[in-house]
């Protein structure tokens, strides 16, 4: 089983996916990850919010465990990650994350998160919180195996 990241935007920019590239590959399963990425779409405003808000939720499966990456969710620390993650990973539980578009996502995509997860009250570039977000999830590997790379 593989954490499944959904991404509105195009690929990563070259910075970026060297940054990703090194987290990468150093996840092991069960914290291995697969990039899906939906196009932006071609409307404006809230007609791209609902139309990239629909298209995230046909990806999405029944038994999926939906953490929703928005600034105005819940903080969690880099242990707390790991623990949730734990937690799910030990019941097999399939994971997808969710970095919605430039205009967000809607209502409907909220209601189905399971957990709405705020990186920072700070707004990033999607593209910087890509590589934020693979970073934490190697983290969040390195604290359930007991590595010492995360010093409190």
């Amino acid at each position: 089983m593989t954490v499944k990241l959904l991404v509105v935007g195009k690929k990563h920019e070259s910075w970026v996916a060297e940054g990703i590239e090194r987290y990468q590959k150093r996840l092991k399963r069960p914290f291995d990850i697969e990039w899906v990425h939906l196009p932006h779409s071609a409307h404006d405003s809230l007609k791209a919010r609902q139309d990239e808000s629909e298209r995230i939720l046909l990806r999405l499966s029944a038994n999926d465990y939906v953490i929703l990456l928005d600034e105005r969710g819940k903080t969690l620390d880099s242990p707390a990650l790991s623990a949730l993650l734990g937690a799910k990973l030990d019941v097999s539980q399939p994971i997808t994350f969710i970095i919605g578009g430039a205009y967000g996502v809607d209502g409907t995509v909220h209601q189905r998160a399971d957990f709405v997860w705020s990186l920072s009250p700070l707004v990033f570039p999607h593209q910087l919180v890509r590589l934020i977000l693979t970073e934490q999830l190697y983290r969040a590997q390195e604290i359930a195996h007991g590595h010492p790379y995360h010093h409190v």
